[in-house]
């Protein structure tokens, strides 16, 4: 059993410093710190250094948050395309590849620059916030295959933190059960989705959740997590589950705190809310896009459009963090989406119907179904073309190679897919 008292787990800060600095003086920090990227990035990062040539902005124009709306706003996309022409990062890097300790590729695909010395504070922040405390043993079953999250971003977090990690990974349900009741596991960071896999495996093996297994915590990312969901695994499991946002690219830039009172934004990054038409900064209170910056002096990104909605909030927490929250997320500016985890984007969908010459029209669906995502392909085929299995199950093997996400297949009869529907229909609905 876990020798943390239940009581030191609600209480305390990682950087107490930081998460109570009073709104004047976190102002004056983080300016302070965006004048010193922004210098940075501009000597480094020959991507950096031709988005501001290409307004006529020099480095001395960027003295204060208000100062970043003048910068060009860099879409994930942008990364995809620029990496093509410029391999391998496509010149956002800050420093020589000789002096990286990692490469990492996201769908997209996407090469990210991973550091020698890993220092964000968010995640760390995020895990403190949820109730992660020193000797606490934990499964991290984020993918650590290519991505930098399970690997680069949880696993060095909670080392920071003084906890002890199993790399378990996703998958292999039942061998993580048996990982949870052998070594009285205290922690879970994975997805909602994946801990009510477990959950329902545990039960069908016969235990009882509380008694047979040890589940304190859990930090839960890459999913949206319905309240009703929340509500079933923390009362199954006797725990607090407490979930957090960021991106692969940029890190973290947002968690909750026990009060669940909205997601914190971490104190090394800028978050602004924008109006995804004019990146105009908009006020607390407003819906726009959340568009980062980062500290990070290896891959310095500045103004990051992760093409997520939320609206900002300054109201005081209850917990004694003084940081701003984003208040939830409410969706995407575009057609990318997110299926158990993995970024979904228009461009995949449109390589996987390239490779048959028989599709007319293609279409996916999003759904969700008892707490699951469940993606469909939906495909008109041409009048010639033969339904069959065989083609069925070729098309969906492609989609997995394409796509990383497992989806279904349906074939559609002639006009079954209006024009100008959206290429990807996101049709889950939140609580």
């Amino acid at each position: 059993m876990s020798n943390i008292d239940p009581s030191d787990r609600t209480k305390g800060f990682l950087k107490k410093n930081l998460e109570t600095l009073p709104h004047k003086k976190r102002i004056e920090y983080l300016n302070q710190k965006l004048r010193g990227i922004i210098q940075y990035a501009y000597k480094h990062s020959t991507a950096f250094k031709e988005k501001m040539e290409s307004v006529g902005l020099k480095p001395k124009d960027i003295q204060t948050i208000k100062d970043l709306e003048k910068i060009p706003i860099t879409k994930k996309a942008d990364l995809v395309d620029l990496q093509k022409k410029n391999p391998p990062f496509g010149g956002f890097e800050g420093v020589p590849i000789s002096e990286l300790r990692r490469i990492y590729i996201s769908p997209g695909p996407i090469h990210e620059p991973g550091e020698m010395e890993y220092n964000e504070l968010g995640w760390a922040q995020g895990m403190y916030a949820s109730g992660f405390r020193p000797g606490d043993i934990v499964i991290n079953t984020f993918s650590y295959h290519m991505v930098p999250f399970a690997l680069h971003m949880v696993d060095n977090s909670l080392h920071r933190i003084g906890c002890i990690v199993i790399p378990t990974g996703v998958g292999n349900t039942e061998q993580q059960v048996h990982i949870l009741k052998t070594f009285k596991t205290t922690g879970f960071c994975g997805t909602p989705s994946f801990l009510l896999n477990i959950a329902e495996k545990a039960e069908e093996m016969g235990l009882d959740l509380k008694k047979d297994l040890n589940l304190q915590v859990g930090f839960v990312a890459a999913e949206m997590l319905p309240e009703s969901l929340r509500t079933k695994l923390e009362e199954k499991f006797g725990m607090v589950i407490r979930q957090t946002y960021g991106t692969a690219d940029i890190g973290c830039l947002g968690y909750e705190c026990l009060k669940k009172n909205g997601m914190h934004i971490p104190d090394d990054k800028i978050v602004e809310i924008v109006d995804p038409s004019t990146g105009k900064q908009l006020g607390p209170g407003k819906t726009g896009e959340i568009v980062a910056t980062s500290f990070n002096k290896v891959y310095p990104l500045i103004r990051f459009g992760t093409g997520d909605l939320s609206i900002l909030t300054e109201t005081p927490c209850p917990c004694g963090r003084t940081s701003p929250r984003l208040i939830k997320i409410l969706g995407r500016v575009d057609q990318v989406t997110k299926v158990r985890g993995l970024f979904v984007h228009p461009g995949q969908v449109d390589e996987v119907a390239s490779r048959y010459p028989q599709i007319e029209k293609y279409q996916v669906v999003v759904t969700r179904k008892e707490d699951r995502d469940e993606m469909t392909f939906r495909i008109e085929l041409k009048k010639d073309a033969p339904r069959t299995e065989a083609l069925k199950e070729e098309i969906e093997k492609t989609i997995r190679d394409v796509v990383k996400v497992r989806g279904e297949v349906e074939f559609l009869s002639e006009g079954s897919i209006p024009e100008g529907a959206k290429k990807i229909d996101d049709q889950r609905s939140w609580e």
